[in-house]
């Protein structure tokens, strides 16, 4: 099982980057597809979720109306499309999977059984 994410960069406030991450190896259109991110100094935090088939997504307030994540099963692919960057959006972003069908927001790490390597995100003021 394999996660490759990728699209980090450095973005000056108000921008735009859009996250890419790959699977292979795993049964992609049966995942739960999450991004998470760790902060300098920080733990790492959930950002948003998508289900099965791409109908639903959840995301952490401090995301909401500025990030959409969305996903190809075809090419067993998930975005994380960022707009209105802030500084404090700047971290490490992990793609992660589940194999669970996410009746309730999967928020935590401990829903996740895979892991990307992560992407760095830096937001300049």
């Amino acid at each position: 099982v394999q996660l490759q994410a990728s699209g980090g960069g450095l973005v000056q406030a108000g921008g735009s980057l859009r996250l890419s991450c790959v699977a292979s190896g795993l049964s992609f259109s049966r995942s739960t597809m999450g991004w998470f991110r760790q902060a300098p100094g920080k733990g790492r935090e959930f950002v948003a979720h998508i289900n099965w088939s791409g109908s639903a997504a959840h995301y952490a307030d401090p995301v909401k109306g500025r990030f959409t994540i969305t996903r190809e099963n075809a090419e067993k692919t998930v975005y994380l499309q960022m707009n209105s960057l802030k500084p404090e959006d700047t971290a490490v972003y992990y793609c992660a999977r589940s194999g669970t069908y996410a009746v309730t927001p999967l928020v935590n790490q401990n829903d996740y059984s895979h892991w990307g390597q992560g992407t760095l995100v830096t937001v300049s003021s």
